[in-house]
């Protein structure tokens, strides 16, 4: 294993599912309960905003008392630790890198604990239930306010900067994820193309599980602490 100036670190649901965060393509996950059609597009919204309010609201209500695990803090470490460049970008949703202790964070796909204006894009820390009635304290408007959550259809944050990072990287860790959703499931390449070191730390392979030059699978919370540590030894 050799020295990393650069590690760009992609997190998905496998990571906050030790903290008992639900996940979402297994078998009991979230879609196996919820059409996507019906909750996580803006087209939902549109025709049905109670509804998909509902369901975030209860998902807001689910992250309430949990914790950060061991493989959050392991992360949070070798970004305290390791003498180069570490980012993280998550898929998640939820607070726990931040309670952690991560820093330099990109959440790709939004954020639970946040509301966005769809009318004058205002976004603000929210940690009650959404309604239709809600007046944004920017416009003054009401009936927009929605979780800051990228929904299917939707352009994730920061793009430009995440492809950025990872046409730099020289080491490319994927952790939890199931490697089904693009543009994250094709992250790997992107850093295979730079000429990045790329592992695979998941609980079973995923569906890009070939593109890896190395893979550990295991619980998050065994195989993500002893592989940092591993890291910062070197």
């Amino acid at each position: 294993m050799g020295v990393y100036e650069r590690i760009v670190i992609l997190t998905g649901a496998g990571l906050s599912a030790e903290s008992g965060l639900s996940t979402f393509r297994d078998k009991d996950g979230i879609w196996a309960k919820h059409r996507i059609e019906d909750v996580a597009t803006p087209e939902a919204f549109a025709r049905d905003p109670e509804s998909v309010l509902e369901f975030y609201n209860n998902r807001r209500r689910s992250n309430a008392g949990v914790k950060a695990n061991a493989a959050h803090d392991a992360l949070a470490r070798l970004e305290k630790e390791h003498p180069g460049e570490v980012l993280t970008v998550t898929q998640n949703i939820d607070p726990l890198h931040e309670m952690a202790g991560t820093c330099r964070l990109i959440h790709m796909h939004g954020e639970i604990l946040k509301a966005l204006c769809m009318h004058c894009g205002a976004k603000e820390p929210w940690e009650e239930d959404l309604t239709t009635e809600l007046v944004c304290q920017i416009c003054n408007k009401s009936g927009g306010m929605r979780p800051d959550v990228v929904w299917f259809g939707e352009m994730p944050y920061r793009m430009e900067e995440i492809y950025h990072a990872l046409g730099a990287c020289d080491l490319f860790m994927s952790i939890g994820t199931s490697g089904t959703v693009y543009p994250a499931a094709g992250f790997v390449q992107e850093a295979r193309g730079a000429g990045a070191h790329t592992v695979e730390l998941n609980l079973e392979p995923s569906h890009g599980a070939s593109m890896f030059a190395e893979a550990v699978h295991g619980p998050a919370t065994e195989v993500v602490p002893a592989y940092v540590e591993k890291l910062l030894r070197n």
